[in-house]
């Protein structure tokens, strides 16, 4: 990972905004709260998590939003209003998919519509297949009931007691390869970390709940050494 000097971010997920704007759909928001345009279309990841009916504090008041959480290169949680066609198409594709598919990486699509309209589509990265849905009747979707069915589906995957795929696992192994390597940590840093956090010595001990959370503090502690590194650099 470059480092680039001068003030960081927080280490921390980051945020992507659903909204239609002349040439691109999503966005980031800088510590100025000023919007940095994603021309790109498609986010591809693991889906690891996802809350629905997520009350969230706007300079509008309080509104109802749906976080889905992805690891890809970094963590990112696309952020969308929760009664929006984006949000319905999105759960509705969600709703279609199996365990199996969930295992894998999916790539996030979002397309442009009338006016200021977004709708999401949810693409296999490896067959390039879209998944198909039914959106004639999207208005009279009972919303609470598919926000629940789908929250349950993909929060189930990462409990302690179930188990994902191999090539899931594989995944999220890998990505800790590449946040090590960056970290400079020797393996016995890595199994010393693991035996205090989980009292385990490698990660292929871990649960899929702890690889994911491994994997997020790894990742946090990556940006924290590197703004570390950074101030120390300007101090001197």
């Amino acid at each position: 990972m470059e480092i680039k000097l001068g003030f960081g971010s927080v280490p921390k997920p980051q945020y992507v905004f659903v909204s239609r704007e002349a040439d691109h759909c999503w966005y980031m928001l800088s510590e100025e709260q000023r919007h940095i345009p994603i021309y790109d279309k498609a986010l591809t990841g693991v889906i690891t998590r996802i809350e629905c009916n997520k009350k969230v504090e706007t300079t509008y008041g309080e509104t109802e939003k749906i976080d889905l959480h992805i690891l890809a290169e970094q963590p990112y949680i696309i952020r969308s209003g929760r009664d929006s066609f984006f949000s319905k198409s999105l759960l509705l594709s969600l709703d279609i998919l199996t365990s199996e598919q969930l295992h894998q990486p999916l790539t996030i699509v979002v397309s442009p519509g009338d006016k200021k309209v977004v709708f999401c589509t949810i693409y296999n990265p490896i067959t390039y297949q879209a998944i198909k849905i039914n959106w004639d009747e999207h208005n009279e979707v009972d919303l609470l009931s598919l926000e629940q069915k789908v929250s349950q589906k993909i929060n189930q995957i990462y409990k302690p007691e179930s188990a994902t795929s191999p090539e899931l696992r594989e995944i999220m192994m890998a990505q800790t390869d590449t946040y090590l390597k960056q970290l400079g940590w020797k393996p016995e840093q890595g199994r010393r970390y693991l035996q205090q956090k989980y009292g385990k010595r490698s990660r292929r001990e871990l649960n899929d709940r702890e690889l994911v959370d491994f994997t997020m503090a790894i990742f946090e502690i990556l940006c924290t050494q590197q703004n570390s590194f950074v101030m120390s650099n300007l101090a001197g």
